[in-house]
């Protein structure tokens, strides 16, 4: 157990969007809603998954919609709030702790500003270890965990709670309420107790989180290089450096989809990387080579600074830096990849480990 406190914010949100493989949301945004709710209020507890007892309710909080709506529509800050409520009225049971489902900008800091207005701490995990599009993509899915019931809210008041028969159908029916609420909503979901968080979920994903944003941080401070320094953090592979090309970027379904091309430079001079998206990066590819593909992770950086580039905010002429980093190892196990390999996106390429294309 220990505090967050508004000044650690900084550092978890960079994190948090290098984890979120350009998906996620705005960590920008995402850190203005927590220090807008931890304002005045005492500093969010961060729980081990240790420290919960097996019939705890914990109950993750987040964004759901395209990245891209967020940057004309921002959430007025008590959706997430709202969501939560509706579930704990319907579950009937007090509601220990809330966690973050995915890492992303947004996501992994919804669960702070819940955390801090309703005064309950947050656990030291999630559901991926990264970002993932889809309400599905979750490691307690592989455990047959059920990600209702499932409330969602909306910035005009509106508010759902869904009972369905598998996570795809949650993820079916919730994506067609998104689109009707704007294209973006707040949820609560998967209600778990404590001993299935233990079993189910990512540990500690938060302090690597927080981990990651520190080392960018502090090696622009150092003068180093901060692509190495994350790259030394997370495991991760420099896989490419260039110059933004152009962003080919839709908004289709409640997702934002696309292909970003990078013109190479340095040792990738004459070539060029296609980042294909699905709200985060799933495929790199130069020419017939696959450099990387889901469920690996695959983050985009400014050269210079080693901040993280989301997908909504890549544009024509940034300098940037492509890594990719290994994933949980739940993901590469055979109901991992059926769940968010290259072919449930539609790629008809296959899972090769990133450390064995680069080399450990």
């Amino acid at each position: 157990m220990r505090e967050i406190t508004i000044d650690q914010l900084d550092d978890i949100a960079r994190g948090a969007a290098v984890l979120g493989t350009g998906g996620g949301g705005d960590p920008h945004i995402g850190k203005l809603l927590a220090k807008a709710a931890m304002v005045d209020r005492p500093p969010v507890t961060l729980l081990d998954v240790n420290e919960l007892a097996d019939d705890d309710l914990i109950v993750p909080t987040a964004m759901m919609g395209a990245p891209t709506v967020m940057v004309e529509k921002i959430p007025a800050g008590n959706e997430a709030v709202s969501a939560l409520r509706r579930l704990g009225d319907l579950l009937g049971q007090e509601i220990r702790a809330t966690m973050p489902i995915e890492a992303g900008g947004v996501n992994s800091m919804i669960p702070f500003s819940v955390a801090a207005t309703f005064g309950i701490p947050i656990v030291d995990c999630d559901g991926m270890g990264r970002a993932f599009p889809e309400l599905q993509m979750v490691t307690p899915t592989i455990w047959g965990i059920s990600a209702t019931p499932m409330a969602m809210a909306d910035d005009k008041g509106n508010s759902v709670v869904l009972d369905t028969i598998s996570n795809q159908w949650t993820e079916t029916f919730a994506r067609s309420l998104t689109v009707d609420m704007g294209a973006s909503a707040l949820i609560a979901l998967y209600p778990m107790s404590g001993k299935q968080v233990r079993e189910a979920t990512i540990p500690a994903t938060l302090t690597y989180i927080q981990t990651i944003g520190t080392v960018i941080r502090e090696s622009r401070e150092q003068h180093t290089d901060p692509v190495i320094a994350v790259c030394e953090a997370t495991n991760g592979h420099h896989i490419w450096s260039g110059k933004v090309g152009d962003v080919e970027r839709r908004t289709v379904g409640g997702f934002a989809r696309g292909t970003a091309t990078i013109e190479g430079n340095s040792e990738f001079d004459g070539r060029t990387l296609e980042l294909d998206f699905q709200n985060e990066f799933l495929v790199a590819r130069a020419g017939d080579d696959v450099l990387a593909t889901t469920p690996d992770l695959i983050a985009v950086l400014d050269e210079e600074t080693g901040e993280p580039v989301t997908t909504e905010a890549l544009r024509y002429g940034f300098r940037v830096a492509v890594i990719a980093m290994p994933s949980d190892p739940r993901w590469r196990t055979p109901a991992g990849i059926e769940l968010v390999g290259p072919a449930h996106f539609g790629y008809d390429v296959p899972f090769v480990p990133v450390e064995q294309r680069f080399g450990t």
